[in-house]
């Protein structure tokens, strides 16, 4: 059993026969087994729990009760956009025609949720300020990827393709970023950031060749800053014949208010999972829709919706220069259909709200929190600020980590710490535009007393959380020895590790 949790593993609630479900006898005949897989590839002696349906429901739930969630309480994590899922969006996402649509019903049979997707293409194209969009990108990163892919196959197209080998990436970008350009076969060089926390504009230009294929940047930044040079930047790596790429994850700030598409961005995906409330965390479901300046729609890939001339939707056919899928299907549709509503929720004369509440509250958690804990960039922030705690460190032996784990003993979700890197002992925090006054109010008094315990007994904090189902972890040592499975054959504490 789970010492710490309380709540004894399926494992050691099985019992021999129990069944959660009976399945009616196959009228389909057997097939060899041996006619679909090799001897070596079947196995007939998984330990598998064996449990009746009401064991399992009641292990799962009793372990939800113990999960923090954005219905239960306020998400100061930053850089994620953990913003409240409007229960509209879920009512949308359970009507019948929609939640019972299979994916491979024909157009013409599924005109209303083709219609969705036509709309969201056209939707997020003018939020962002581009001229096509495509939905099938599964995730964020899958949406940088796309990205990446269309603006390999623009240099290709156009001779330069063995040149241009380079994607230029701010010290403080999401680590996504570079990831995603040497996974598209790109090098990649980092560009400083000055000390306002943006881009370094004369390393930029010490950088710039003509080996660069593009830059990508979150504007506003990791550090919750505006790229107030950004026109500059955009005029520097068109210069050079590059392409900018916006990382579409601190959209929350800008959404109605400013367009990437106006700044310079030639390609940009979104979060639909930050921006547009859908549901986040858990590995999903996520989308990461991907638009593109005029210059780049050629190489989209397939699975763009059009309308034709009687008023039906159906799927474009690809052009000879797109890229192909790079998702089955067109996209998460659910999760496109979630933020299709919340985005009509608003409408166009009241959607600029989210960003403009979203900075409100972001300001309002600097200046009230700024007198207690050190600003990284005192200056005015977007939707997120970085917080930093090296005078705290300093004084008294506490680490951000120690603030963050803290928390959970006075009933909040840890924000986002040591990110970005470039902050020593970062502490980042996004209240989104979802929370009220009395809620970041109540979240500051919070911190306040953290702070003074770490300043009048800092082994508290070192100790902390204490009142959480699960203490401290050795998080080092679970990182680099995880105990993946149960085995009867492993101790008690091994499997609680």
């Amino acid at each position: 059993m789970s010492k710490q949790l309380g709540e004894p593993l399926l494992f050691e609630l099985s019992r021999p026969g129990r069944k959660a479900v009976e399945l009616p006898v196959s009228d389909v005949p057997d097939a060899p087994l041996a006619d679909l897989l090799a001897a070596a590839d079947f196995r007939d002696d998984l330990p598998l729990p064996e449990l009746a349906e009401p064991d399992v429901i009641r292990h799962y739930t009793h372990l939800s009760q113990r999960n923090y969630s954005i219905d239960s309480g306020f998400y100061p994590l930053g850089s994620c956009t953990m913003k409240y899922n409007p229960k509209i969006n879920e009512e949308a996402a359970r009507l019948p025609g929609f939640a019972r649509l299979h994916p491979a019903t024909p157009p013409r049979l599924a005109q209303g949720a083709m219609r969705v997707l036509y709309d969201m293409q056209h939707i997020l194209a003018e939020i962002g300020g581009m001229d096509a969009c495509s939905l099938q990108p599964a995730a964020g990163a899958h949406g940088e990827l796309l990205g990446l892919m269309l603006i390999k196959a623009y240099h290709e197209d156009h001779g330069n393709g063995a040149i241009k080998d380079t994607i230029l990436t701010p010290d403080a970008a999401h680590g996504t970023n570079p990831a995603s350009a040497a996974r598209c076969g790109y090098r990649t060089a980092a560009v400083k950031s000055h000390s306002r926390g943006r881009v370094d504009i004369d390393h930029l230009r010490s950088l710039l060749n003509e080996r660069v294929a593009g830059i990508m940047l979150t504007n506003p930044n990791t550090l919750g800053l505006f790229e107030d040079n950004i026109d500059q930047i955009a005029e520097l790596v068109h210069g050079v014949g590059g392409l900018l790429y916006c990382d579409g994850a601190n959209m929350n700030a800008l959404v109605g208010r400013a367009r990437p598409g106006d700044m310079g961005f030639d390609v940009m995906h979104f979060n639909l999972h930050k921006t547009f409330s859908t549901p986040h965390g858990g590995g999903g479901p996520g989308s990461g829709p991907v638009a593109v300046k005029k210059a780049l729609i050629p190489y989209l890939p397939s699975g763009l919706v059009a309308k034709t001339a009687d008023g039906a939707y159906t799927f474009e056919k690809p052009g000879p220069l797109s890229i192909g899928s790079v998702a089955a299907g067109f996209g998460s549709f659910m999760v496109i259909l979630r933020a299709y509503v919340y985005i009509l929720t608003y409408g166009r004369e009241k959607i600029s709200r989210i960003a403009e509440n979203a900075v409100l509250n972001a300001n309002y958690l600097r200046m009230r929190l700024g007198k207690d804990l050190d600003v990284a960039y005192n200056e005015l922030c977007m939707h997120e600020c970085i917080f930093t705690a090296k005078r705290q460190q300093k004084a008294y032996g506490v680490k951000a980590y120690d603030i963050a784990k803290r928390l959970m003993d006075y009933g909040y979700h840890p924000p986002t710490i040591y990110f970005p890197l470039i902050v020593h002992e970062a502490l980042m925090i996004e209240p989104t535009e979802t929370e009220s006054r009395e809620t970041l109010d109540a979240f500051v008094e919070a911190m306040q007393a953290i702070l003074t315990e770490a300043r009048e007994t800092p082994e508290l904090l070192s100790a902390a959380p204490v009142t959480t189902p699960v203490r401290r972890l050795d998080e080092a040592t679970a990182a680099r020895h995880p105990c993946l499975r149960w085995s009867c054959d492993v101790s008690d504490g091994a499997n609680d590790a």
